[in-house]
């Protein structure tokens, strides 16, 4: 009616009521009926609508369009004001609509399963916001999605997450994708929903985790496993296909939201840092890499399937906090590929060292690329030193001789001795040397014969056999060319070698599966007594063999050596931070000491004590006469 006397009257309401300043005709008719009609009637038709809306709720047919003009009469009563509207219709509307979702909730959370209650609560929560756009006012939208929610989602969330068979944790050991996508739609809306998923996300992945290196470790110490090496390759193997699988779930049903992120990379940090039968997870995944980049290692993979778990090796050392020590054995590896020539690609060498170099940096890789090089130039240098030959036969040496010159910074180091090498031996390093000074006069060459390989010819009785042996062990053998039978220290005095490298050499000889040598007496150990001879009657159906030096332990050395470098890198990093800040708290320093650090393995703080300690007596630092706890730098 108020509708139709402003039309019918528009003409007075425009230019009459205007200029004599009189209240426009909707105003006062409004606020009639407001008098008049509706504040008597407004309690029952606010309650006549909440009962046809419950009603629809439970399924029943109601007139949208009456419901739509009835709620349009709460808004045009507060003439542009929603308080009105607010205040008469909407807060009871909000309140019935809690208790009723309440009830519903209660009975739902006994009777149905989580992926269940979440596909009605997803429903309801649809309805809701259909129901507003139909007959309710916009504004009313959000104040009602969060009474829903929180009657539905928020008050029973513990016990929806955690229900035994059918809860949270259920949904991630059964692959239930879709549902783990439903759970994050309706809870990532809440303030704080997220936190309680997130949660049972990171302990699931954590207990997963742990599980696999559990695993490893009995197998390992089993009598009945394969071998322990298998166990620990196969462990990364698993971890990768962990990795790959949750964090398809962080990326697609959690839509890379930065709680699931955090969770992910915490619970990987806890699994990621076990030691499996001795062995660090650092070593294990250079272990890894090593023996899929090496010629006839047990992962046979194509060249997309490398790359791609080369990715994915990457990745992983992302969790890992000792990223020195994985740097330290890699390079340890590679260096043994690369010498050996064992390496299968050097697309793929390079590629991995790219990826590594992208995750921790330039610094990280430097001595690796730096070795892959020295590797080019030496080649290039052994093509030079044959032309050399080729031009100067008389310089010779009567024996095809390949050298290998690399840079020492690069390389890990190696044990060095003066050995006395047999007179052909001599000749070789001699005219190698007089061409490399011609090359270069600053340069000096440290030969390291532990890393170097000959073949030599073994005249038996039954055939002549090529044997392939390490340098050390065929300065053995040729003493026996000028004598029948040498006793220990005969061999030890002429070869000046330590009694550990002589013992595994002459065990390699005599006492493994190739006997070259005889022994006296014959045991199957070497001491300082035994006396030896060359065993002519020696014969294999191989006329070319490899004798294989007894493996050695570099676990102890590689730590050791890490432990070295970490000292240094702690002194660098409080003479930076103190050079800088001059004067600094103990507190401080050794916190900006363990972020510095920790990019690349994770500091302890009794040995940064120890390092400042150590710098106090060298003069870099001093504490304050005043506070003991000030650290002064000293220029």
């Amino acid at each position: 009616m108020v509708r139709w006397l402003s039309r019918f009257f528009n003409y007075l309401d425009r230019y009459f009521i205007a200029r004599r300043s009189l209240p426009a005709l909707n105003e006062v008719g409004l606020t009639c009926f407001r008098d008049q009609v509706y504040n008597d009637v407004k309690d029952k038709v606010r309650d006549a609508v909440i009962t046809l809306i419950d009603k629809e709720r439970e399924g029943e047919q109601v007139d949208r369009a009456l419901l739509k003009n009835v709620s349009g009469i709460f808004v045009d009563i507060g003439m542009g004001q929603m308080e009105q509207y607010e205040k008469d219709f909407e807060s009871s509307f909000l309140e019935n609509t809690g208790g009723y979702y309440s009830r519903k909730a209660s009975i739902w959370i006994l009777e149905d399963s989580c992926p269940d209650y979440m596909l009605k609560s997803e429903e309801c929560l649809k309805k809701e916001r259909e129901r507003v756009s139909h007959y309710l006012h916009l504004s009313s939208e959000p104040k009602l999605v969060e009474k829903v929610q929180q009657e539905l989602l928020v008050v029973f969330a513990g016990q929806l997450l955690e229900k035994e068979h059918s809860g949270c944790r259920a949904l991630l050991r059964d692959d239930k994708v879709d549902d783990l996508s439903r759970m994050y739609r309706l809870y990532h809306k809440i303030p704080k929903g997220l936190e309680p998923v997130a949660n049972v996300f990171k302990q699931h992945v954590t207990n997963e985790g742990t599980a696999l290196v559990q695993q490893a470790e009995d197998a390992a110490s089993s009598q009945s496993a394969p071998s322990s090496g298998a166990q620990e390759l196969f462990l990364i193997r698993k971890i990768i296909e962990l990795h790959y699988k949750y964090m398809a779930y962080v990326t697609d049903c959690f839509q890379n939201h930065t709680l699931f992120h955090k969770a992910f990379k915490e619970a990987f940090e806890v699994f990621c840092n076990k030691t499996v039968a001795g062995s660090s997870s650092a070593e294990l995944l250079a272990t890894f890499c090593d023996n899929i980049l090496k010629k006839g290692g047990s992962e046979k993979l194509c060249d997309e399937a490398i790359e791609e778990t080369l990715e994915k090796v990457v990745k992983l050392l992302a969790y890992i906090s000792d990223k020195d020590l994985f740097a330290e054995f890699y390079r340890k590896k590679l260096a043994r590929r690369l010498l050996f020539d064992r390496s299968a690609n050097d697309e793929h060498e390079r590629s991995i060292l790219t990826k590594l170099k992208q995750q921790c940096g330039g610094q990280f890789t430097s001595k690796m690329e730096g070795m892959v090089t020295d590797l080019t130039l030496a080649r290039e240098n052994q093509t030079s030193f044959e032309d050399h030959l080729s031009t100067n036969p008389a310089a010779h040496p009567g024996i095809d001789l390949t050298v290998t010159v690399l840079t020492t910074g690069f390389w890990p180091s190696y044990k060095s001795f003066d050995l006395n090498l047999p007179v052909e031996m001599v000749k070789c390093v001699e005219v190698f040397k007089g061409f490399y000074e011609t090359k270069t006069k600053h340069r000096k060459l440290t030969w390291i014969y532990s890393l170097g390989t000959c073949h030599i010819n073994g005249k038996f009785e039954q055939k002549t056999i090529e044997l392939i042996v390490s340098t050390y062990q065929a300065a053995v053998l040729l003493l026996f060319s000028s004598s029948d039978c040498l006793s220990y220290s005969e061999i030890m005095a002429q070869l000046n070698l330590t009694h550990e490298d002589l013992v595994r050499l002459l065990h390699s000889l005599s006492c493994a599966k190739y006997k070259i040598l005889t022994k006296e007496p014959n045991t199957r150990t070497v001491s300082q007594t035994d006396s030896f001879e060359f065993n002519s009657k020696f014969t294999d159906r191989m006329r070319r063999i490899k004798i294989p030096l007894p493996p050695v332990d570099e676990r102890k050395k590689v730590v050791e050596d890490v432990d070295k470098d970490r000292r240094y890198a702690i002194d660098a990093a409080i003479v930076r931070i103190m050079k800088s800040r001059k004067l600094l708290g103990h507190q401080q320093l050794v916190s900006e000491c363990v972020e510095q650090l920790s990019r690349m393995f994770k500091p302890d703080i009794k040995a940064i004590k120890k390092r400042m300690e150590d710098l106090i007596t060298r003069d870099y630092l001093e504490r304050d006469k005043e506070n003991p706890n000030m650290f002064r730098y000293l220029a």
